[in-house]
């Protein structure tokens, strides 16, 4: 399974670490992070994943794949700057927002339009969207979401 982590390039060290632990736990999992490529929570979430051994994947906003963060196994270099986000949101199943700023709201839009999951932390009030206070909570639901797709989609 591709779970987006969405959130801002500058974040708080309290932040970082909230989006570290959140990456540790989807590699834990066995699931795919998709992100932006970029620095802040992206980078943050990224790093945790490879702590854990977990695969990430950055869709980047220019054509220059040297600007994605270092923790990133496959960087997709676009140059469709903010308009990338609509990929990142359509390359997961389940999208997790940190914080965040404008990018981040449209991320959470795209998602929310798309029909999918939105999970929040500490992040934009928007109805659809899904708060939990941590990671661990993010996770778990997720899981029980999932269980419940997968039991309505089998025969």
């Amino acid at each position: 399974m591709n779970v987006a982590v969405v959130g801002g390039n500058k974040c708080s060290r309290k932040i970082y670490k909230v989006a570290q632990k959140l990456g540790e736990l989807i590699a834990s999992e066995g699931w795919v992070l998709i992100c932006g490529g970029g620095l802040g929570v992206m980078e943050a979430a990224c790093k945790g994943a490879k702590e854990k051994g977990g695969l990430t994947v950055g869709i980047l906003p220019s054509f220059d794949a040297r600007e994605a963060n270092p923790y990133l196994d496959i960087k997709i270099p676009t140059g469709l700057d903010y308009a990338r986000n609509i990929l990142v949101v359509r390359a997961a199943e389940v999208i997790v927002a940190i914080d965040g700023r404008y990018g981040t709201l449209s991320e959470i839009a795209f998602a929310l339009n798309e029909g999918k999951r939105v999970y929040g932390i500490e992040t934009w009030d928007i109805k659809g969207t899904i708060k939990v206070k941590s990671p661990q909570e993010a996770i778990e639901r997720i899981k029980r979401f999932m269980g419940t797709v997968a039991e309505y989609n089998s025969p």
